[in-house]
């Protein structure tokens, strides 16, 4: 046997027949309350999620819910290869592909091909760098206090 039972406007509890009472408001919406003190407070237009005890302020804190909630699928980003300037996207897989030896040999010949390159031109420049300059220049730390030009000494 099924009893019709109400829901309490402020505080959602189930209220069984013969309990409770029933307040028309103007605009002609019943609301149905479980105890005096659930209509007294609607009355002075309390928030029903002000209240603790009220099932409204436990929904909107979390609490008391038991049914465990399925986590949702997160779509996870695709990483995308795309080219960049300087190196199409068919080389950019080579390299990948690529053993690390073969890599570190092609690193080390770079390199070399660097250095080599540096000391031919240390060699052209070299003559001409030491016949303009003259000789050493002293370099003077900057944490050393110079004589001032024009000022007093103390």
């Amino acid at each position: 046997m099924v009893i019709a039972t109400e829901l309490c406007a402020l505080s959602e509890y189930r209220i069984y027949p013969g309990n409770g009472k029933l307040f028309i408001r103007r605009d002609g919406k019943p609301l149905f309350f479980g105890t005096c003190k659930a209509y007294s407070l609607t009355m002075q237009r309390k928030k029903p999620a002000k209240l603790v005890w009220t099932q409204a302020w436990r929904r909107l804190n979390k609490k008391g819910a038991t049914d465990v909630t399925v986590q949702k699928n997160r779509r996870r980003t695709n990483k995308v290869a795309r080219a960049v300037v300087g190196i199409s996207l068919e080389d950019i897989r080579k390299r990948a592909t690529q053993k690390s030896e073969v890599r570190s040999a092609q690193r080390d010949a770079a390199l070399k091909e660097v250095k080599a390159r540096k000391t031919a031109n240390k060699g052209k420049s070299g003559g001409k760098k030491a016949a303009a300059g003259g000789g050493q220049v002293n370099k003077v730390p900057k944490n050393v206090k110079r004589a001032q030009k024009g000022g007093t000494q103390r």
